[in-house]
């Protein structure tokens, strides 16, 4: 599994109907499950972001199908970072000349 940190922006929909944002994130985190990707944790942030997501996907194909399923939806725009553990990290700069 790969990891990786997706932020989260309210569109002015997901920004009107923000007292269901709890109800949301159960949903999707269980969707997301039925696909195949675990979700670490998700946190409400202040700044450029509203919302911050750690997940562990099989592949970026299935991340990406499972985030144009959240913009379909029209509660939020996302942006997404692969994120490389530290074991990761170490073989990455072993490979360093």
């Amino acid at each position: 599994m790969a990891g990786y940190i997706v932020l989260y922006k309210f569109t002015e929909e997901g920004a009107k109907t923000v007292k269901d944002l709890p109800a949301r994130v159960k949903h999707a985190k269980e969707l997301s499950g039925q696909m195949g990707i675990r979700v670490v944790g998700v946190w409400l942030t202040m700044g450029e972001y509203d919302m911050v997501a750690v997940v562990d996907a099989p592949d970026d194909q299935t991340l990406a199908a499972r985030l144009l399923m959240t913009g379909k939806a029209g509660h939020a725009t996302t942006q997404t970072m692969r994120a490389f553990s530290e074991e990761e990290f170490a073989q990455i700069v072993a490979k360093l000349p």
